[in-house]
């Protein structure tokens, strides 16, 4: 008989670690995050409130610092859903703020990691349409499509973790 067969190391590995469709919910200290910070949205034009910086950033044509902004810090680890809802109203109401024209050049100043952000919030949007916001969400996903491809898209459907 084989002296490798007597040999039981092999009993000791744990195969089900490996397994891909093992599921782990996995905390990453998501209470502490609180999403995009109006103030910092509204640092963009300090002296307006937040309802007033998009006629400041008209006037200024910083509209892409604003969306830059209110990217910088998704609440996607936090299960708190008045955070998300907050974060989804602040980043549409900048959207909303920008030209048809002006889409496709603030898309494209954006990383990968933000365009996925970005269509995450597209799609959040989707999901509760208001007035015309279906019709600006479309502009920004055809966009978002442009820069990031499908695999923006699969990536954001796929994600475990959402705004």
């Amino acid at each position: 008989m084989s002296k490798n067969t007597v040999s039981d190391r092999f009993r000791k590995v744990d195969v089900d670690e490996y397994d891909e469709n093992k599921f782990v919910d996995e905390e990453d200290g998501g209470e502490n995050q609180s999403g995009p910070d109006e103030a910092e949205v509204d640092g963009v034009c300090p002296s307006y409130s937040c309802r007033m910086v998009l006629d400041c950033c008209f006037s200024t044509g910083n509209l892409n610092a604003a969306l830059h902004a209110v990217l910088k810090n998704p609440p996607i680890n936090t299960k708190n859903q008045n955070v998300k809802e907050r974060a989804v109203l602040l980043v549409l109401k900048v959207l909303s703020g920008f030209k048809s024209s002006d889409i496709e050049k603030s898309v494209g100043s954006l990383d990968r990691a933000g365009v996925d952000l970005l269509m995450q919030y597209i799609y959040r949007g989707f999901e509760k349409p208001n007035d015309n916001s279906s019709a600006m969400l479309l502009q920004w996903h055809e966009k978002a499509l442009a820069v990031g491809g499908v695999g923006c898209i699969v990536r954001v459907l796929t994600a475990r973790k959402t705004v």
